[in-house]
């Protein structure tokens, strides 16, 4: 039996190890050999497919909102009494969306037209006969305002054109002044010279009024205009037509009322004399029948 020493166990196994590595190395030195030969293998790639990608949307303008005029008068209602001698009404408004940085920039036109009930009206031309003054011609017009003032802030020729200026009224040339059906046919000279006479009487009893710089701007959208009424403005209600406009073009309008109404003793006589008108004309007989009995009794001389 034999019998190995445990040194000389591992002396042996490494022996055995190192015989096996001398064994394999050709084994693996041939297969790095070859593997070295061999070429790499190469990869080929898809093809690259461009996508196709929708074109960008245009950049839309920005959108301006529209500008508009907004007003209101300093009141809505004016007392006529026996004690009226007139009154001043203030039209105050802003324009919504405003594109101007000041007053001063000058970019909008106002214009405020305050007009009252149109009513019929006789114009008469008086003619020298035989040395007296006679009414010789007439022209019934069927409705002028009773009472029309224009307010801008500048001549209301530089606004605008003359077609716009017709078409809403603007102006004296073009307050509706149309003859009614009974006259008699004349010319248009004839005519056009009643008109300037009806115009011209109204401006010089204060009914017809013409400002030409009349509204002022006090910032970049606020504005303001003062017009005044006379003591013999005509009783019923007034339209105030407020024209927002920018390079001749209106953009913007709006409408406010005031009203003139009779208040105290001036609205019981004026019911009672419309309402009762008989009775009223017998009224005011005996009270002129009884003043004159009264003043004759009073300043009669005693006899001497």
């Amino acid at each position: 039996m034999i019998r190995i020493v445990p040194r000389f166990q591992r002396l042996l196994a490494g022996l055995l190890l190192a015989l096996a590595t001398l064994a394999i190395l050709p084994d693996i030195a041939e297969a790095q050999r070859r593997t070295r030969s061999q070429p790499f293998p190469t990869i080929q790639a898809a093809p690259f497919q461009q996508r196709s990608f929708p074109p960008p949307m245009p950049m839309l303008p920005e959108v301006m909102p529209p500008e508009t005029v907004q007003a209101d008068v300093s009141t809505r209602s004016v007392a006529i009494t026996s004690s009226f001698t007139g009154t001043e009404i203030v039209v105050f408004g802003a324009v919504d969306n405003s594109r101007q940085t000041s007053a001063e920039a000058g970019i909008y036109d106002i214009v405020i037209v305050l007009e009252g009930v149109p009513s019929q009206l006789v114009s008469r031309r008086k003619t020298r006969v035989a040395g007296i003054w006679l009414n010789t011609s007439y022209v019934t017009y069927e409705s002028v305002p009773s009472y029309y003032a224009i307010a801008s802030t500048r001549p209301v020729e530089e606004v605008t054109d003359e077609a716009r200026l017709r078409g809403n009224g603007i102006g004296f040339d073009h307050i509706p002044m149309i003859p009614s059906e009974t006259s008699r046919p004349m010319s248009e000279a004839e005519l056009k010279e009643f008109r300037e006479s009806v115009i011209r009487l109204k401006n010089k009893d204060g009914l017809f009024v013409q400002e030409d710089y009349g509204v002022a701007f006090i910032g970049r959208s606020l504005f303001r205009a003062s017009i005044d009424l006379p003591a013999n403005v005509p009783v019923g209600p007034l339209t105030a037509r407020i024209y927002l406009l920018r390079e001749g073009q209106l953009l913007s309008r709006y409408i406010a009322r005031v009203n003139l109404e009779r208040e105290g003793v001036e609205r019981v006589l004026h019911t009672f004399a419309f309402s009762h008108a008989w009775w009223y004309g017998l009224a005011t007989v005996l009270l002129a029948v009884f003043s004159g009995l009264a003043a004759a009794r009073l300043f009669s001389r005693s006899p001497g």
